[in-house]
């Protein structure tokens, strides 16, 4: 087996001033955190550094990745992601700070793989109103949109920038950065209901082809879950990232707690 791979990064938390309040360290503190989480969606992003290092932009194009958040990183950790490959050509990743594992995941580059049938997944408007997330508004077999992202050449600045990126790949050739998966994720609930303190806590994903300088990003993201488990009720989205209305770019099982059992006690 190859020796591993390491990254290491200073994590900062973008999202201190976001609607979610489970980014605010006085906020998190109540809920028994050392203070306000960096996103989940930074957390993939750092994740993803050595597997676009090892396959490159193929991996934007058809690879595939999971990952599953244990405990919180916090602004200004010291993050390092190793990366071990597997006998069958895939990595095992592991996110550490602070001494403790605070994520897992894998990463791997199959076959290019046929995307799914646009036809199969319903285009759905962002609700113009969003009523408060509950078993009703996120019900199973409820579909969510979002109104359209275009890449901009500013936006995948901001990206490689939030992220703490260093590899040349995005912006020498005009690719955004795939945190954008996590975060259309996020989108797809955020965007439609309303939340009290939130959590992404993991993702599968499977890259059908790299969202480019000028694209117009869309959601069509279904309910597939909403359940409780161990006084936490998540929600699971089935979501396909699509490309001007015509090109499937990613498919993403998005799972998050959206109201968290300090939230229910209160």
């Amino acid at each position: 087996m190859a020796a591993a791979l390491t990254y290491t990064v200073e994590a900062f938390n973008t999202a201190k001033a976001s609607e979610n309040k489970i980014h605010d360290d006085a906020i998190a503190k109540k809920f028994g955190f050392g203070g306000g989480l960096v996103p989940g969606a930074i957390v993939y992003a750092y994740m993803t550094h050595l597997p676009v290092e090892r396959w490159g932009r193929a991996w934007l194009e058809h690879g595939t990745a999971e990952c599953r958040f244990s405990k919180p990183v916090y602004d200004g950790d010291k993050v390092t992601v190793t990366a071990a490959e597997r006998d069958d050509g895939g990595l095992d990743l592991r996110l550490e700070c602070r001494g403790v594992v605070c994520a897992v995941g894998t990463a791997a580059l199959p076959n290019a793989v046929v995307p799914p049938a646009l036809a199969e997944f319903r285009d759905a408007p962002q609700r113009a109103n969003r009523p408060p997330a509950d078993e009703s508004s996120l019900a199973v077999g409820t579909w969510l949109g979002i109104d359209p992202l275009v890449v901009t050449p500013e936006l995948i600045a901001e990206y490689v920038s939030d992220v703490r990126e260093t590899l040349p790949l995005y912006a020498g050739e005009g690719l955004l950065h795939p945190v954008l998966v996590p975060h259309i994720g996020n989108f797809a609930l955020n965007r439609n209901v309303t939340l009290g303190p939130w959590m992404h806590v993991g993702s599968k994903i499977q890259h059908f082809a790299a969202a480019r300088r000028g694209d117009s990003l869309t959601v069509r993201a279904r309910v597939v879950g909403n359940y409780e488990h161990k006084g936490h009720l998540f929600v699971d989205l089935d979501a396909l990232i699509v490309a001007n209305n015509s090109t499937p770019i990613v498919r993403t099982d998005h799972l998050s707690i959206y109201r968290p059992r300090q939230v229910l006690a209160a």
